[in-house]
């Protein structure tokens, strides 16, 4: 079977039901755009692309190829996480220190516009809050994130949260029913708490360096039920999992 016809009897048998994809294109873009029809661009989290490239990406897709991604990460994580390794932009120690945390100053309002555009560039509606496990249930944290959404301008994006560490289940429901947020999460650690279509991202039930077994992906589908959902794997063997995943609808 040719590449194209492979995706075609993968997409049809995926169907409106669930979207499959990957955290990044996982190999060539060429290939990838053949056998899925979502993925999540990792790249803006540590440093957006310039817009002319975000373009391009989105000229290269097929028409009903959809695009999601992470908030860069000054809006989420402070300047002490590893993840600044990354980060080509040239910042202030000030400005470094008003990074992160969703934090209300000019640098966290800046990342989100810069988000914003490149998230109209690849016509994405999505746009996913990973916080680090630092970003803990605090009164202080729970006031910035309120804040923060409440006062946000979303430009016509649904935004997507995915809280990290012992946030407590009630909390996230009520903070994501309170401030219109789809909640993110891994289906084998725990079930999706808000949002019209469930956002699931697997990270690997051992780690990143997890291979789903069989079992484990036919009990996806369990996990999953009817619904319509968007369903990201994000492991070591992202693609040839999600491939695998796809084979079973």
């Amino acid at each position: 079977m040719s590449p194209d016809a492979q995706r075609s009897t993968e997409t049809a048998r995926a169907g409106p039901r669930l979207k499959v994809g990957c955290c990044g294109f996982a190999g060539p873009q060429e290939d990838y755009f053949r056998r899925f029809r979502l993925v999540e661009i990792q790249q803006t989290f540590y440093e957006p692309p310039r817009v002319e490239t975000a373009r391009r990406w989105r000229a290269a897709a097929p028409a009903d190829f959809e695009f999601t991604l992470k908030a860069w990460q000054l809006i989420t994580h402070t300047a002490d996480s590893p993840t600044y390794r990354r980060l080509r932009t040239e910042l202030t120690p000030e400005e470094l220190a008003a990074c992160g945390h969703f934090q209300n100053t000019p640098v966290v309002a800046a990342a989100w516009r810069r988000t914003v555009e490149i998230a109209h560039a690849l016509g994405a509606r999505r746009v996913l809050f990973q916080c680090p496990p630092r970003f803990t249930p605090t009164a202080e944290n729970v006031r910035r994130l309120r804040r923060f959404f409440e006062r946000l301008d979303r430009a016509d994006l649904d935004c997507v949260w995915e809280p990290r560490g012992a946030w407590p289940a009630e909390l996230v429901r009520s903070l994501c029913e309170e401030l219109n947020l789809t909640h993110a999460v891994d289906p084998f650690r725990q079930a999706c708490l808000a949002g019209a279509v469930p956002y699931y991202r697997l990270h690997g039930v051992t780690g990143y360096s997890h291979r789903f077994t069989d079992d484990e992906l036919d009990d996806l589908l369990v996990r999953l039920g009817t619904g319509p959902a968007y369903v990201l794997f994000n492991n070591v063997t992202m693609k040839e999992d999600a491939l695998r995943f796809l084979a079973r609808l």
